[in-house]
């Protein structure tokens, strides 16, 4: 039986202002009405498979079990990585796993799949993946090809050796090339796009990774040896996990290996890695701009636009890109889109936020939008799912004011619990335990007024918490 291992991880630069480090790309709602993370497990409808498994980063728990919640999707479990350590480790961590929980020594045959990438000719992955199965279960270690339709410099690439059936030996993996070197490429014939995708049995991994990394592979075994349950969550021990090596599974196993097969896939497939290339794979007007949101356009064409709430109106514009979020607008070239880490780059060396987290963010009980603030307050807009609950905690440096605008609040307030509905409020002290509960049955929505000399998210004391955040 196939089982799915989704990789969620990553930091969301490539995609900036919309995606962040808190909230990446994989769970952006980009192309369609489902997250990328979403579109990913719904394309394995047509699959036999048992409920996937994901990889995320600890930062990103809760937002990866709220999308498949909502997109009512059952899953194996969310593997936590308390500290990045690239590919290789990260499927050894659910190979591991897969192996450990294995019902009368099955041995699972691992898809391997990216949260962030677009597949348009669903039918045809499928195909793909049924091609690549019968070589995974005589022990190949399988990845997909992507049928290049240009001299993309962008992507890494896999040279096709020997035929065997509806797939080819790999004669090399060879890294981004030169123009010139992807014409030759794309002219022969004999490469492919690498999509990093793969199939192979879990305990075939572990056999080559022991093989050529056996110091890594020693690292994953003892950091899941005694996993902790989390709700959903299977949690790695930290300490050990930060000694892993740094390496992808390419390097580390499918270049080395003499099983490697590539089974090639002609179905849409992109990893959306910039905004040109997510202009490629979106829906366009008359004038081939793709807009998202509230936009006007005159004498514009070949435009990627999006507005999250506000207007966005061009004239004479061409080839450009503009992104305006709660907190940050970006203008770019679309030919030069590449270089958005730039401005990440610089965000983080000036000491901001923005390449961190949006101005709303989301949390495991709902979600805040810090809509004002000043050197010694701030305004946010609070919204609590029905039935959840924020950790009793205190503050040392701010005292808190909560409007309530619709829904009931259940408040603690330092030796007293009160109700409050529509239009009441109540006001927490520095240094007064409380917390926040929404008891009833629609969401609550709350305005919060902090005032202090320090208003920082880590000024927080956390006595109890339902989301294991102590």
């Amino acid at each position: 039986m196939i089982l799915p291992v989704i990789m969620a991880g990553g930091t969301g630069s490539r995609l900036w202002p919309l995606s962040r480090e808190l909230y990446p790309k994989q769970f952006l709602t980009v192309t369609g009405e489902l997250s990328m993370l979403q579109q990913t497990v719904t394309r394995l409808s047509g699959i036999e498979h048992t409920p996937p498994v994901l990889i995320c980063n600890e930062e990103h728990r809760f937002i990866a079990a709220e999308q498949m919640r909502l997109g009512g999707f059952k899953h194996g479990g969310i593997i936590l990585e308390p500290v990045g350590r690239n590919t290789a480790p990260a499927i050894a961590l659910a190979a591991l796993q897969a192996v450990n929980n294995a019902a009368n020594d099955e041995d699972p045959i691992l898809l391997v799949l990216a949260a962030d990438h677009v597949i348009e000719n669903i039918k045809a992955f499928e195909e793909s993946v049924e091609k690549a199965l019968s070589f995974a279960a005589d022990g190949k270690l399988v990845t997909f090809g992507i049928v290049p339709s240009a001299p993309e410099t962008g992507y890494g690439y896999i040279k096709s050796g020997r035929k065997e059936g509806n797939a080819f030996a790999v004669s090399e993996f060879v890294e981004k090339p030169d123009l010139k070197t992807a014409k030759t490429y794309l002219a022969s014939g004999d490469y492919y796009w690498n999509s990093g995708m793969f199939l192979f049995k879990a305990s075939r991994y572990l056999e080559e990774l022991a093989k050529f990394a056996p110091d890594m592979l020693d690292v994953c075994k003892r950091a899941i040896a005694a996993p902790s349950q989390d709700l959903e969550f299977v949690r790695v021990d930290k300490s050990i996990f930060e000694t892993c090596p740094d390496d992808s599974i390419d390097y580390v196993v499918m270049e080395q290996t003499d099983g490697a097969m590539v089974v090639p896939m002609d179905a849409g497939w992109s990893d959306v890695g910039s905004f040109s290339a997510l202009w490629d794979v979106s829906v366009k007007d008359k004038n081939d701009n793709v807009i998202k949101g509230d936009a006007i356009t005159v004498d514009s064409k070949n435009n990627y636009l999006y507005a999250e709430d506000k207007l966005i109106a061009t004239v004479g514009v061409n080839n450009f890109v503009v992104i305006q979020t709660k907190d940050a607008i970006l203008v770019a070239d679309k030919d030069k889109v590449q270089d958005v880490k730039a401005i990440v780059n610089h965000l983080k060396e000036s000491g901001r936020t923005e390449h961190k987290l949006h101005r709303e963010v989301y949390r495991p009980w709902g979600k805040y939008d810090s809509i004002d603030f000043g050197k010694r307050d701030q305004v946010k807009r609070i919204t609590v799912k029905p039935g959840e609950k924020l950790s009793i905690q205190k503050h040392h440096h701010r005292s808190e004011h909560w409007i309530i605008v619709s829904g009931t609040a259940s408040v603690l307030n330092g030796d007293k619990t009160i109700l409050l509905t529509e239009n009441e409020s109540t006001y927490i002290p520095v240094g007064v335990i409380h917390a926040l509960e929404n008891p009833g049955k629609i969401p609550l929505e709350m305005i919060e007024v902090q005032t202090g000399s320090y208003l920082g998210e880590d000024d927080i004391v956390r006595f109890e918490d339902r989301y294991g955040r102590l």
